[in-house]
């Protein structure tokens, strides 16, 4: 009886551990902090990638060197018009050092719910423009060319 009762439990706790491992995060807008939907977005790209970033909120990109290029590629005619060639800053703020307009951009959630949702001033949403996919290969690119204190890079803390 005892042993029933052990597997039983085990089998439970097991589930409970499986539920909250596909728990996927709560994507919200920067501004208004409601959730984001992701149905409107842009089709295409690696779903599979999106799904997994989707769990963790940690961009399965990052480090990628033909992901990075990928992100270099897209960057260019979405996002360097305001950002700068080299994310440097233009008409919007620079991309590459410690300072964030919005400090929950500072994790890769926080950047996504930026690019996907937008914010205050002309960075409108991109979903229309950019698949999520396209979205997670951008960031790729501008965690690469971080040139701040990697102790702040929170990206890179597991």
């Amino acid at each position: 009886m005892n042993r029933k009762k052990l597997f039983v439990a085990s089998a439970v706790s097991i589930a409970l551990i499986s539920t909250a491992a596909l728990a996927e995060i709560t994507f919200r807008n920067t501004i208004t902090g409601a959730p984001l939907d992701m149905s409107v977005a842009k089709s295409g790209g690696n779903q599979a990638v999106f799904n997994q970033f989707k769990e963790t909120g940690k961009n399965p990109y990052n480090g990628d060197k033909e992901a990075v290029q990928k992100g270099h590629d897209l960057f260019m005619p979405a996002c360097s018009g305001c950002h700068g060639h080299e994310a440097e800053g233009k008409l919007g703020p620079g991309l590459a050092d410690d300072y964030w307009t919005y400090p929950s951009a500072a994790t890769d959630q926080g950047l996504f719910e930026v690019l996907f949702g937008g914010a205050n001033g002309m960075m409108g949403p991109q979903y229309v423009n950019l698949s999520t996919d396209e979205m997670l290969l951008i960031m790729s690119w501008i965690r690469d060319i971080y040139k701040g204190d990697p102790k702040k890079a929170k990206w890179l803390k597991k």
